[in-house]
């Protein structure tokens, strides 16, 4: 049995893990999630720590798409005693934005005016609540997927009326303040077993919804550059006690500053980070080592409690 399995569904983002598993010479073992079956009577394992690479966004590649699918295998792994990154737990907040927007209210932090709704027709009726310009979004997102600015009444009852609004694969939309944020500019704040790593700047996001900074991401989004970017004091303090609440062990925390008032608003937990593009341009080291660095703590956490 292999020290370390990796659950994941889009080889292209995991060029850069693969390579550096490989180069720090860890026993590890794929697991492609398209091809994965599972029996809930086997009890075996195919590593003591598996590292979850879920992406959000699978559902847009093939129609079998693998969100709920994943959550069921993890869970299982889970209970038979393996060490999950980014398991089950963290699995039902990402894919619930509901949840991440009530997480960090939790949290004590600012979130854009929201309505959550599961019925298309009680769309209008909340949106009047929020006022336009507006946003309707589907509850699992990813790469910027089923979002759309509503600038009237007029124009959302029509495209409630057309059948026109999002709808996401668990039925439920969101109804969403537009932020104005400001320079137009989003933060990601990566975060590794608990604490921030870094963070990066996204500017010119007015342009697009898919704000995804990695390398295959960021091919066809030439107008969206990227910078790091140094949290205040305060903001780290957020985002780390975030990711304490709701068992993140490694992904992205995203807030932008509403220009109306100044003050930050969180909008989205990403438990699938693929790190950044060109990271020795952008941070001057590159973030797979050390998220390495942390699997071999697990594995050696594993192996000591097996002894």
């Amino acid at each position: 049995m292999a020290d370390l399995a990796v659950f994941y569904e889009h080889p292209q983002w995991f060029e850069s893990l693969f390579r550096t598993l490989d180069r720090r010479g860890l026993d590890w073992t794929p697991i492609e999630i398209q091809n994965h079956t599972f029996d809930p009577a086997d009890a075996s394992l195919p590593a003591p720590v598996i590292l979850n690479r879920l992406a959000m966004s699978s559902f847009l590649r093939q129609e079998e798409h693998a969100l709920f699918y994943s959550l069921a295998a993890l869970d299982h792994w889970e209970m038979l005693g393996a060490r999950v990154i980014n398991g089950p737990g963290v699995l039902a907040y990402d894919t619930n934005k509901a949840r991440q927007l009530s997480l960090f209210r939790k949290a004590g932090l600012d979130i854009p005016r929201t309505r959550v709704a599961h019925r298309r027709e009680d769309v209008p009726r909340l949106a009047a609540e929020i006022g336009y310009p507006l946003m309707v979004k589907v509850n699992v997102g990813g790469s910027g997927t089923g979002m759309i600015r509503y600038d009237s009444a007029e124009e959302l009852e029509a495209a409630v009326a057309d059948k026109l609004t999002p709808v996401g694969v668990d039925g439920v939309a969101l109804i969403q303040e537009y932020v104005p944020a400001r320079d137009a500019r989003v933060l990601r704040c990566e975060v590794l077993d608990g604490k921030l790593l870094y963070a990066l700047a996204l500017d010119g996001a007015g342009s697009t919804f898919d704000l995804c900074p990695a390398d295959v991401c960021m091919v066809d989004k030439p107008t969206i550059t990227i910078s790091e970017f140094k949290p205040p004091a305060d903001m780290v303090r957020a985002v780390e006690r975030v990711a304490q609440m709701s068992g993140l062990d490694v992904g992205g925390i995203e807030y932008m500053i509403d220009d109306r008032d100044g003050r930050a608003k969180f909008y989205d937990l990403n438990a699938m980070s693929n790190f950044v593009a060109k990271p020795l341009e952008v941070l001057g080291w590159d973030p797979h080592d050390k998220l390495i660095d942390y699997l071999l703590r697990e594995i050696d956490a594993r192996q000591r409690a097996a002894a």
